[in-house]
């Protein structure tokens, strides 16, 4: 059975691996040589292994004439992750703010839709109050006055909804944008799942 191939992270390793234990600088054609003979890095992808070092900032290359060197010390891999922590961190505290203004944002919106709902209540409970003695005044003789009632009531009941389907994009834009749950996010901010249930 024939021996299995460095997988390209094994290749980066022991790419690395001439540069910590040598503390050394080399030209490419060095370390095409040096590859297969110290680490069993075929020499043909000594140079792609390289690259993607260079890219990483895992190695330093400079011209130097018509001379291309590149090195690696191990402190180098220390600045590397230290740069990544940095990067983490800063994306961390980004994203602590958007979920901060997103909580303010439904804080509000639920403030919001329940004033809404009371006043809308208030005066659906003042219009049916007047509608009903207008009804009992003139009995069954003014369908008017009953379909007013029914559109009052409609209309209200719309205005819910909308409420309802803005508070849905929100928390669907944010789970889309920062991968939680749905579930997560109600949890958190303690709103309950009948939340949208409004039959």
């Amino acid at each position: 059975m024939a021996p299995r191939g460095l997988s390209a992270e094994e290749k980066r390793v022991k790419l690395l691996e001439i540069f910590h234990e040598s503390r050394d600088f080399y030209q490419l054609k060095e370390l095409e040589k040096l590859g297969p003979k110290l680490k069993g890095i075929v020499s043909q992808s000594v140079k792609e292994v390289l690259q993607s070092l260079v890219d990483d900032g895992l190695v330093q290359a400079d011209k130097i004439g018509a001379s291309n060197f590149f090195w690696s010390f191990p402190s180098q891999q220390g600045v590397f992750i230290q740069r990544k922590l940095t990067v983490a961190q800063e994306a961390n505290q980004s994203l602590q703010k958007q979920i901060a203004e997103l909580e303010a944002a439904i804080n509000t919106e639920k403030a919001d839709r329940r004033t809404e709902a009371l006043k809308s209540l208030t005066t659906l409970k003042k219009d049916l109050s007047t509608l009903e003695a207008e009804l009992n005044a003139y009995g069954d003789s003014n369908p008017a006055k009953v379909e007013e009632a029914k559109r009052a009531a409609f209309l209200a009941k719309e205005a819910t909804y909308r409420w309802t389907d803005n508070y849905g994009v929100l928390l669907s834009h944010f789970t889309r944008q920062n991968g939680a749950s749905p579930d997560e996010i109600r949890q958190y901010l303690g709103v309950g799942e009948d939340y949208e249930d409004l039959d």
